[in-house]
């Protein structure tokens, strides 16, 4: 069964078959996929299928996957709205990264930042990783918006291409201690 997260507007769930629909029309819109590395436009149904596909395989693969790829729901309408990743997990090292995405129609509503807040408290409460390196691309200040209400700074900038259209950009790689973590997360919910 996976993996399951649930928050209050939202569930972290693995990917079946039944969201390639969702997730076809989701990454197809090149204003959401100008901004991920790996996701190409035209996104299409054989995207989705392999993805899914993929997913499965890596949480299939061991006891301590090298990633958690989760499908975000929308609780109320049980309707898929994006995904989470925590991926490049190195167990020795106690790191892991990974991205995130919301459909356009319901971004700025909290829910990206709901999402990533939960995979960070999975990751380093439940994993006990101690660090996660995340990024966005030059331009994305809403990314880095919803990264720094969570606690990561800016490392460091290197060259990268966003493969929905080939150009060459800046990615600011960006980084969360669990320690720095634990202080934020404990201070948000004083706030609550």
């Amino acid at each position: 069964m996976g993996i399951r997260i649930e928050t209050p507007r939202l569930i972290l769930r693995p990917w079946s078959e039944k969201d390639i629909e969702h997730l076809t029309l989701g990454l197809n819109d090149f204003e959401l996929a100008k901004w991920l590395a790996f996701v190409p436009h035209p996104y299409s149904t054989s995207h989705a299928e392999d993805w899914v596909s993929r997913c499965r395989e890596i949480s299939n693969a061991s006891t301590r996957p090298a990633a958690y790829e989760f499908a975000v729901e929308l609780r109320s309408e049980r309707l898929l709205i994006g995904g989470v990743s925590l991926n490049k997990i190195d167990w020795q090292a106690g790191t892991g990264g990974g991205g995130i995405w919301i459909a356009n129609l319901y971004q700025g509503r909290g829910y990206g930042r709901e999402a990533f807040a939960a995979k960070i408290r999975f990751a380093f409460r439940d994993l006990g990783l101690t660090m996660l390196v995340n990024g966005y691309f030059n331009g994305n200040e809403k990314s880095w918006a919803m990264q720094r209400k969570l606690g990561y700074r800016r490392v460091a900038e290197v060259a990268s291409r966003c493969m929905a259209d080939g150009r060459q950009t800046i990615e600011h790689v960006t980084t969360l201690r669990r320690s720095d973590w634990d202080d934020h997360d404990g201070k948000m919910r004083s706030e609550a």
